[in-house]
């Protein structure tokens, strides 16, 4: 038998997840070390309380969570969009010490987020609502405890309180510099419910083991841990000046679950921008600069 390296629990010849924590196990073999002690059981994390709610809209929504009495978010600053007098929010930086507290301020500002959370706490049963600030959907995860999802940076909406929201950072160089995500990636861990805002519409993905699927660097929402993130060029020399699509595509690799979004707010601010009197051509194409010299108005 093998076992889960993060929590022990004994698993399943060619285990690909461990069912009790979600890590994922890349490379099951010998040499992963057994249990502290037989009959050792790995501490569970109590699941989390259901939380009712309703997705509306269509490219501009809103989630309408409806919380019980002692029922508590926390979410993102700036994104609620209205509340019932029963609910009481409070403003403040998570952690116990000065220290945690100063730390994930700085975190929270590498993954695009604000400085302060804003925790939503209901008095008696009633409702608050969310949305996000561009145009486009909301995204829910419902958590197992333990299961994590990466997220684009900024794009976490709000989540009970028992979702644990980190930092995460992608592994290889070129998905750091070319991956229009960036270095970072947002970690949402269960149990509990999750919203993720995204722009336009989305895509949704099952890959199988070793299956890849190639995306707009940019465009992608969310992903499972155990799926592999990296970029790659797209090729000839032609595609990448004319093709209008950039130098790179990033690639992913299963298995695993796959959410792309098809339009970015980089994206949106450049189709908004010729409106506004800017010159033309796409940032992204080595010709942009050379076209948007012949689209001027002189």
């Amino acid at each position: 038998m093998i076992y889960c390296t993060k929590c022990g629990t004994g698993l399943a010849d060619g285990s690909r997840f461990c069912p009790n924590c979600g890590n994922a196990i890349s490379s099951p073999g010998p040499g992963v070390p057994p249990p502290p002690f037989p009959g050792y059981q790995a501490p569970q994390r109590a699941a989390a309380t259901p939380l009712e709610y309703k997705i509306q809209g269509d490219n501009l929504q809103v989630v309408r969570i409806s919380l019980k009495a002692g029922q508590e978010l926390f979410a993102e600053a700036g994104k609620m969009l209205y509340k019932f007098p029963a609910v009481y929010w409070e403003t403040r930086m998570s952690g116990n010490t000065v220290g945690e507290k100063i730390w994930g301020a700085v975190k929270r500002k590498l993954m695009g987020e604000s400085l302060f959370f804003t925790y939503f706490r209901a008095g008696s049963d009633s409702e608050v609502g969310f949305a996000g600030s561009y145009p486009g959907r909301i995204q829910a995860f419902d958590l197992a405890p333990g299961q994590q999802v990466m997220v684009q940076r900024d794009g976490f909406l709000c989540a009970q309180n028992t979702v644990q929201l980190d930092i995460a950072f992608t592994k290889r160089l070129g998905a750091g510099f070319f991956g229009g995500e960036g270095f970072i990636l947002q970690r949402l861990t269960g149990p509990g419910m999750a919203f993720v805002h995204a722009g336009g519409d989305f895509v949704e993905f099952t890959l199988r083991p070793g299956e890849q699927l190639q995306v707009d660097t940019g465009c992608i929402v969310a992903f499972d841990p155990s799926v592999q993130y990296d970029i790659e060029y797209v090729g000839g020399i032609k595609t990448a000046i004319f093709g209008g699509e950039g130098l790179f595509l990033a690639t992913l690799t299963g298995p695993g679950k796959v959410i792309v979004q098809s339009m970015t707010l980089a994206k949106l601010r450049r189709e908004i921008a010729p409106m506004g009197g800017a010159s033309g051509g796409d940032e992204r194409s080595p010709l942009g600069a050379i076209t948007g010299i012949f689209s001027s108005d002189d």
